[in-house]
């Protein structure tokens, strides 16, 4: 498996642009992709996706970067190598669409499987599992469990601001590890202990 993670100008997978693209093996966590770009010609730059994941509009049109299909090739390069493409995330789907729809824009063969693991689905169930209510927006009459939530769930703090496509495939990799084996998967991590684990050591 590997955690994914895309930073782009928006949501829309075919207006809006790769900028960056981070990973991480869950089977082999020293083997980790990042890799920045510019945004693609004509692509749509919504200044609320760029507050989020700190880019400048002038560093998204710098030509000296490299593009949306050279960073999507190189990634694909990287995952030549990794034995399960199984994709893991919040959201996850949200990710594939993105090089699934660059890899077109870039007539690259796409080989990513639609299949995932969503972090979210990971975490309800092992809350409910437990007897602990996952939040709830009665507001909007929905689940309210969004990935800082599913971090402070296993013990580890929020992501910082901005975000960063590496940092959130880093998080990504680690909860879902715990979630799913009970234990950490990183070294950045080990100072913060697995919570449920820890509970029934005491």
């Amino acid at each position: 498996m590997i955690a994914l993670d895309v930073e782009t100008t928006g949501t829309d997978f075919e207006k809006h642009s790769i900028l960056s693209i981070g990973a991480v093996s869950l089977f082999s966590p020293t083997e980790q992709f990042y890799g920045e770009c510019r945004a693609f010609p004509g692509a749509h730059i919504e200044d609320r996706a760029l507050e989020v994941n700190g880019f400048s509009r002038e560093s998204v049109l710098d030509e000296s970067r490299q593009s949306e299909a050279e960073l999507v090739r190189a990634f694909l390069a990287w995952t030549h190598d990794q034995r399960d493409l199984t994709t893991v995330g919040q959201n996850p789907s949200f990710d594939v669409r993105f090089i699934e729809a660059a890899c077109r824009r870039g007539h690259l063969d796409f080989p990513l499987p639609h299949r995932s693991i969503d972090i979210h689905s990971l975490a309800f169930m092992h809350m409910t599992e437990r007897g602990i209510p996952p939040p709830f927006d009665t507001a909007r009459r929905r689940s309210a469990l969004n990935m800082d939530g599913a971090l402070r769930y296993c013990g580890i703090p929020e992501e910082p601001a901005p975000h960063n496509a590496l940092t959130g495939a880093l998080c990504h990799a680690e909860v879902a590890h715990r979630l799913l084996y009970g234990r950490g998967l990183l070294d950045d991590f080990t100072v913060f202990p697995v919570p449920w684990t820890v509970h029934k050591i005491q």
